[in-house]
């Protein structure tokens, strides 16, 4: 197998030492250089070091070797054959050098989808990586990556889509929108780090409809309106990490039931698409790790 090694490499004008802390809290709670919630997040089963297992996305590795300040080694798992590493090296008191290395050496079917797409994909996320790092040692970014058309297209494919669950018991204003409920459904996601947390930001969740609020919580926002044939209400709820988007109707007469039996069976994908789209028109949106982590100080 043919194997692949990918550098980059960037000199950042802060000391090795406040580098090499931020560093330390990758795949933290409160990691400030991994790029989210554009990507998955960096997340482990334990706390950072030797034999903390985990990945981003469907990413999936092991770390190997931690030097605190200086270097994280991390070998693929999964059946994936390499590795990649991170390390700070002082250049002097108020310079250093951060490099990323990767060695794989992929299957003929993974190297054509490096190849076509995962190189570029990488590419960008260890830069914005380099951005945040950056961004949040020295307050600015030099010459912040770009991502291009082909990246942006990958990222708009590779995201999440809902899930269907129950409505949530905590959604109380869908539950108690009607004495007499026809048809509920639920869709969920969750919430990537520093995606809003207001049920507001979400409101857009059906876009190109202005339907008015029936009502508003702390954590849940009712949306819909009532007509003959039948009364509808969406739900935002953001709790616990997620955001839920809950449909419950009440249907009228006849009329209503034979134009429901056909819109039931568009509306899952329209209720998913809606989710999905406010989802990552929220996360592109949303500050960077590095600038979080600057506003944090």
């Amino acid at each position: 197998m043919r194997t692949v090694r990918d550098v980059h490499a960037r000199t950042v004008h802060a000391p090795a030492a406040a580098v090499g802390a931020l560093l330390d809290r990758l795949g933290g709670a409160d990691d400030p250089l991994f790029p989210t919630p554009v990507w998955p997040p960096m997340r482990f089963d334990r706390p950072l070091g030797v034999g903390a297992d985990g990945g981003h996305g469907f990413i999936r590795y092991r770390v190997t070797a931690y030097e605190p300040g200086l270097r994280i080694r991390f070998d693929f798992t999964g059946g994936e054959d390499g590795w990649h590493e991170i390390t700070v090296r002082p250049l002097g008191p108020d310079s250093c050098r951060v490099e990323h290395v990767l060695e794989s050496r992929p299957r003929p079917a993974r190297a054509v989808l490096w190849s076509l797409a995962l190189r570029a994909v990488h590419d960008t996320v260890v830069e914005e990586i380099f951005d945040n790092i950056e961004r949040a040692a020295t307050g600015r970014v030099t010459a912040p990556v770009r991502r291009s058309p082909r990246v942006r297209l990958f990222n708009r494919l590779l995201w999440d889509r809902p899930r269907a669950v129950e409505l949530p018991a905590a959604a109380r204003l869908a539950h108690r929108a009607f004495p007499r409920t026809d048809f509920q459904d639920a869709w969920q996601m969750d919430l990537l780090p520093g995606m809003p947390q207001e049920p507001e930001a979400w409101e857009g969740v059906l876009r190109g409809a202005s339907f008015p609020v029936a009502g508003r919580t702390d954590t849940e926002i009712l949306l819909g309106e009532d007509a003959r044939h039948l009364d509808f209400r969406a739900s935002v709820l953001v709790e616990d990490g997620r955001v839920t988007l809950g449909t419950v109707v009440r249907l009228h007469r006849t009329a209503g039931r034979l134009y429901f039996a056909v819109v039931r069976r568009i509306h899952p994908f329209m209720a998913r698409l809606m989710l999905r789209r406010i989802h990552r028109r929220l996360a592109l949106a949303a500050p960077t790790a590095g600038e979080r982590a600057a506003a944090r100080g």
